[in-house]
């Protein structure tokens, strides 16, 4: 088998290549450039979190969540972007499940990070030529292109929750590194991304993240086509998720590793696809107000999935589908630290329908339905109704409009609580307001519903974020962004969250 234009013995070379041209990214900005001008055991905290995904082939579920959206391997990156939108944690090109790495903090924090990234338009073509103000090309490593970016931004963050206030004022650094073969056959993508912050005022929790994720795509005889991933992502639990610690000053931090494969070939009208997939989750001490630490190792946990979908072409734009998921947890601890057995199984499924119009529309719609029990029988299982979809389409060039839908099963870890299931309505408007200004606006609602007799009360979550990007010049980005988020409780306080900040953006 030839890996670009190197024979079966080069495969081991050029893949120690790709882990050195990754690591080179972080360090590449450095070169000289031009540049022009769990409350404790039985308690647990009752606010929300979610965790948001970037599809390819086939959708994986994970740990802590079953169903999501799913996307053929072909969509493109703006279809891509509107399952991103959904509350569907993925990786890479296959979604493995846990938490999505590009969106792991509050839903607002994922939306400030989204408004000012740059993306392919539906149709992949700008509103203008402007040579002055084309992207830059890349580094050139071998046979990869490795594209790195820094944003460096100051920010301001109010929280409020009934009368308790946490404002904060903090620098924020953004890290992002892109690297792409440029192969004759086959393809390996390696995408990396941190964030850092530093307080300079109040209270506010800071919220670090990394997400590492490579695809290696196989194109194979036989219109095959396989894809190999692997991913790891590290961030702190986030205040508001149900499964933080209430009154912590630090909260887990969770590291996370997720590899999978999945098969896709073409049987004439008929198209097949299968995959499976591992995620590993690990989650450190929390500590609390007074610096005792809290032990969360009975939240470890691994947990393996299998997906498989057939359609069947009507048409080149029309294709119905059927597909089919299993996924098994097996947490470290048979029972947790208020005696509950949490490891878990789940199936499901759902029939839906594939939309192709060619470059100013692609999407697709499916409901199902899904099935989560657990090992514990006191433990209700979680069993919902599914709606998944994302619609990406152009209706004139330099305006992009995404739209996606998902539903989710979130495990709890409150004494005597199975988890929820959320769905998710996400929209994202992009439009270029000149060859050098982009704006994008982004926004939803997630309602959460808990199973009948629960103890704990549905909530219904509201976010929007601003994004103007200027680009000064091909490798200067000017970046601003506004944004607000409400949790409406039906009982309990509502939390309100309002951020703002301005950064610039380096590139090669």
């Amino acid at each position: 088998m030839n890996i670009g234009k190197n024979k079966a013995g080069g495969v081991s070379l050029r893949l120690t290549a790709c882990a050195a041209s990754a690591l080179l990214g972080w360090v590449a900005l450095a070169m000289p450039m031009p540049v022009q001008a769990q409350s404790l055991n039985t308690s647990q905290s009752s606010n929300p979190a979610t965790a948001s995904t970037d599809t390819d082939s086939l959708d994986l579920p994970g740990s802590d969540t079953t169903g999501a959206t799913s996307s053929r391997s072909m969509t493109t990156n703006a279809a891509n972007q509107a399952a991103t939108d959904a509350d569907s944690p993925s990786s890479a090109s296959l979604r493995l499940g846990g938490i999505d790495p590009t969106t792991t903090g509050s839903t607002l924090d994922n939306d400030l990070r989204r408004v000012n990234q740059r993306e392919t338009s539906v149709d992949d073509l700008k509103a203008r030529q402007h040579p002055d103000r084309e992207d830059v090309q890349g580094i050139p490593l071998g046979t990869f292109t490795l594209r790195p970016s820094v944003n460096q931004s100051i920010n301001v963050e109010s929280n409020r929750t009934g009368s308790t206030n946490d404002d904060r004022s903090f620098l924020q650094t953004d890290l992002r590194s892109t690297l792409t073969s440029d192969w004759d056959r086959h393809a390996l993508t390696v995408t990396g991304e941190g964030v850092w912050q530093k307080n300079l005022s109040g209270t506010g929790a800071e919220q670090p993240t990394v997400n590492i994720n490579a695809d290696l795509r196989l194109d194979l005889p036989a219109d095959t086509t396989a894809h190999i991933i692997a991913g790891y992502q590290f961030y702190r639990e986030d205040t508001s998720d149900p499964n933080a610690i209430a009154g912590a000053s630090k909260q887990s931090a969770v590291n996370q590793f997720n590899t999978g494969a999945s098969l896709e070939r073409d049987f004439g009208l008929l198209r097949g696809t299968t995959a499976v997939g591992l995620t590993r989750t690990i989650y450190s001490d929390a500590t609390l107000s007074d610096g005792t630490q809290v032990t969360l190792s009975d939240r470890n946990q691994t947990a393996g999935t299998w997906r498989g979908r057939i359609g069947y072409e009507l048409s080149p734009v029309l294709i119905p589908f059927l597909e089919a998921d299993l996924g098994r947890t097996f947490y470290d601890q048979s029972h947790d630290s208020n005696g509950y057995a949490r490891s878990n199984q789940s199936y499901g499924g759902k029939a839906g329908v594939e939309l192709d119009l060619g470059d100013k529309m692609k999407g697709e719609l499916g409901f199902g339905y899904q099935h989560t029990e657990f090992d514990d029988s006191r433990l209700a299982s979680i069993d919902s109704p599914t709606v998944d979809g994302n619609l990406a389409w152009s209706p004139q060039r330099g305006t992009d409009v995404s739209i996606g839908l998902s539903t989710t099963v979130q495990p709890s870890t409150t004494a005597g609580e199975s988890g929820y299931t959320a769905y998710q309505l996400t929209g994202t408007l992009s439009q270029e307001l000149r060859d050098d200004l982009t704006a994008k606006v982004t926004g939803g609602t997630i309602w959460r519903v808990y199973p009948s007799g629960s103890t704990t009360s549905d909530e219904t979550e509201y976010d929007a974020a601003l994004g103007l990007t200027w680009g000064i010049n091909r490798y200067l980005d000017l970046t601003s962004n506004v944004g607000y988020q409400l949790t409406s409780r039906t009982t309990g306080d509502d939390t309100r969250q309002l951020q703002a900040g301005v950064g610039l953006t380096v590139k090669r």
